[in-house]
């Protein structure tokens, strides 16, 4: 797409503006900018308009303890995997606020009444819907954030300790999580190099 159509259209610019911030500026968050962030995305499509998401706002205290649980367990991995999580706390400490992103399993356990399958294969279809469901509130919220001129980061390895999180949030029964620190960008970030389009497209 060429960049004048880009720098035309707002949602075209957001989506190529955003970039994963890591450490941020003490600046706080105002509750009105979470606001914004939490309804942008829970206007996200979810499989039969179930909505089984929750969102968790941590400040604070509550926020501290999180990141040192992720300390706390990086001791239990590899090198190259207890890096990430450590680099993972640290951006929650840095930032002023985070926002969970769980699902709930309520679309799971309804699976079989929904559609009369076997355990099995309505755990697995069900499961899919709500992982897909929950990512889609988290690219609105991610995109709804560079919108505002905050910074955010899908902190994508704490997935290695998915189960302790969801334990953390009070939502044991999900199967999807994600972490985002939330923020002022300590600085700017240009972002890594996508590939181009003639590499990932293939017409049919």
């Amino acid at each position: 797409m060429k960049d004048n159509v880009i720098l035309k259209n707002e949602t075209l610019l957001t989506i190529h503006n955003r970039r994963s911030t890591r450490m941020f500026l003490e600046k706080s968050v105002s509750d009105d900018q979470i606001q914004t962030l939490l309804h942008a995305a829970n206007q996200a499509p979810s499989a039969h308009n179930q909505q089984s998401w929750r969102f968790f706002v941590l400040k604070g205290a509550k926020k501290t303890d999180l990141a040192n649980l992720i300390l706390n367990k990086a001791v239990d991995f590899p090198k190259p995997s207890s890096t990430l999580l450590r680099l993972a706390s640290r951006s929650i400490h840095s930032a002023p606020v985070v926002v969970a992103v769980a699902n709930t399993g309520d679309l799971i356990s309804r699976g079989q009444d929904l559609f009369n399958l076997k355990d099995g294969p309505a755990f697995d279809f069900f499961r899919i819907m709500e992982i897909q469901s929950s990512a889609a509130a988290v690219q609105n919220l991610l995109l709804a954030a560079t919108s505002l001129g905050l910074g955010t980061v899908w902190l994508g390895v704490l997935v290695l300790i998915k189960n302790d999180v969801l334990q953390f949030l009070g939502e044991p029964d999900g199967e999807f999580m994600a972490v985002i620190p939330v923020g002022y960008p300590a600085q700017a970030a240009s972002g890594p190099k996508k590939k181009s389009l003639d590499a990932v497209i293939k017409h049919l």
